[in-house]
C-alpha cells in the first residue's frame, strides 16, 4: 500500500494500476444497464487516469442485479456490491465510499443524463481541489423539475454558503481521503460540497453536458427535490455545529 499524495488524509490507496473508481448507484434500472456498460467501457478507453467501475445495487426489485452480474463477469474493470433491500441514494454512495481503494472517487447516476466522458473535464481540476462537481448546462428536464431543483439549490446555498449552483448534478470527482471522512446520513448526498468545506477542503464546479432520460423512471418527485432538501438543511446545520475538525502539526514515535 502507498500513502495518498494528498494532504489531510489518513487513507492509504491500494497498490493497483487504477487511480479512479467510478461509483454507479443502481435502483431498478434494468433498461439502462446495457447502455451503462457500453458508455462506461467507451470512457475507460479515453479516461485521463486509469479507472475502474463499482456498481452499487440499491436493493433493485427488477432484473438490474442479474444484469450487473453478467456485466461484471465479462468486464475485468467492473465490479458490484448489492444491498439486501433498498436503502436510498445516500446509503449507496456511502457504501461506495467505504469500498473504494483508489486515490480518486467518481460518481455518476445510472440514468446517464450526464456522460462519463465529462469526467475528464472534472479531472483537469482535481489536483488543486478536493471535490470537483458538474453543473448541468442546458438541462433537459421538465419545467417543474428544473424549477423545484433551482428553488432547492437556492435554499441550500442560503443554509450552507457553499457557493455551488447545482449540488444535485450526478457527476463528481472527490479525493477519496475526503470522501471516507464524510459523516453521511440520509439526504446528505446533496451536501457533499458543504461537507468537504467542513474538512477545510477546496471545491470547484464545472459545466457539463446534460441529456434527457431515455429509459427507466425517475426516482424523485416534488418531495424529494424540494421539501426533503429543506428538512435536510436543518440536519446539515446540526452537523456543522457538532462537527469535529482538527489538524495534527507534530507526531513522534
Amino acid at each position: 500500500m502507498k500513502t495518498s499524495i494528498f494532504p489531510y488524509c489518513l487513507f492509504q490507496a491500494e497498490e493497483s494500476p487504477y487511480k479512479l473508481t467510478i461509483l454507479v448507484p443502481v435502483y431498478n434500472e434494468e433498461d439502462n444497464i446495457e447502455r451503462l456498460e457500453k458508455e462506461l467501457l467507451e470512457y475507460l478507453k479515453i479516461a485521463s487516469v486509469p479507472a475502474k467501475v463499482l456498481f452499487i445495487n440499491d436493493g433493485s426489485t427488477d432484473k438490474s442485479l442479474e444484469l450487473l452480474e453478467q456485466v461484471c463477469y465479462r468486464n475485468l474493470e467492473f465490479s458490484f456490491i448489492s444491498f439486501e433491500k433498498n436503502c436510498g441514494l445516500s446509503a449507496a454512495i456511502k457504501a461506495g465510499f467505504d469500498f473504494v481503494d483508489t486515490e480518486l472517487t467518481g460518481y455518476i447516476d445510472a440514468d446517464l443524463q450526464t456522460t462519463p466522458n465529462d469526467f475528464n473535464l472534472l479531472l483537469e481540476h482535481i489536483e488543486e481541489n478536493d471535490l470537483v462537481t458538474g453543473v448541468r448546462a442546458n438541462r433537459k428536464d421538465s419545467f417543474v423539475k428544473n424549477m423545484s431543483s433551482k428553488i432547492a439549490n437556492g435554499i441550500r446555498r442560503a443554509f450552507t454558503h457553499d457557493g455551488m449552483d447545482d449540488t444535485g448534478c450526478p457527476l463528481k470527482i472527490i479525493k477519496t481521503c475526503y470522501a471516507k471522512n464524510l459523516p453521511m446520513f440520509k439526504g446528505l448526498h446533496r451536501f457533499l460540497p458543504a461537507m468537504i468545506l467542513l474538512q477545510n477542503g477546496k471545491i470547484k464546479q464545472i459545466p457539463v453536458q446534460h441529456f434527457p432520460r431515455i429509459a427507466g423512471e425517475a426516482k424523485y418527485g416534488l418531495w424529494n427535490r424540494l421539501l426533503g432538501p429543506l428538512m435536510d438543511c436543518f440536519a446539515y446545520l446540526w452537523m456543522k455545529k457538532k462537527y469535529i475538525n482538527y489538524t495534527i502539526n507534530r507526531r513522534g514515535e
